[in-house]
């Protein structure tokens, strides 16, 4: 069985998982994220690693609904990259790179057995269901930052209406 083989192998899959997801960083940040394993030195880092765990026995384990700490876990990564500005499609791109240490995993007399492809199939469509829903959080992250952003920048607009008012004593209760 498929699975079976996937979580006899489950560390080298996240492994190189994690590595690939890595790789999605400029060269020097991911080398400092495969490197640094202190979760205060490494945040960014640590929330990939912690996620990757929960998000592949997800996957693997077959359940239907989504516990609190797995879309917290997915929540940590999508923020987090949302806010790196990558693309929407980078920033979830990560998700997908499990698709392919689950292939990279799996030996090739293995993918041509019928029964075995029709369940890497499903799992598949269980990453591509994360997906869905990481793009929703990516979407709520970046609508936030949006809304900051324009706070600020009436803020900042006030201030320096209220400034020109105060210097040359036009009224300010328009």
């Amino acid at each position: 069985m498929l699975v079976d083989f996937i979580l006899e192998n489950k560390r080298t899959i996240i492994k190189n998982w994690t590595d690939l997801t890595f790789d999605t960083y400029p060269p020097e940040g991911g080398s400092f994220m495969r490197k640094q394993k202190d979760p205060f030195a490494n945040p960014v880092g640590a929330a990939i690693v912690n996620g990757a765990e929960a998000l592949f026995d997800w996957v693997v384990g077959g359940s239907k609904d989504y516990s609190p700490d797995l879309i917290r876990r997915l929540d940590d990564i999508v923020r987090i990259r949302a806010v790196q500005q990558f693309s929407a499609s980078d920033s979830l791109s990560f998700l997908f790179l499990l698709k392919r240490s689950l292939r990279e995993s799996i030996p090739e007399n293995m993918m041509n057995d019928r029964h075995l492809f029709s369940e890497l199939l499903k799992l598949e469509s269980r990453i591509d269901s994360l997906a869905l829903t990481s793009f929703d959080i990516y979407m709520k992250c970046r609508e936030k930052l949006f809304e900051m952003r324009a706070m600020e920048i009436r803020n900042r607009t006030s201030r320096i209406l209220e400034r020109a008012c105060m210097k040359y004593g036009a009224p300010h209760d328009w």
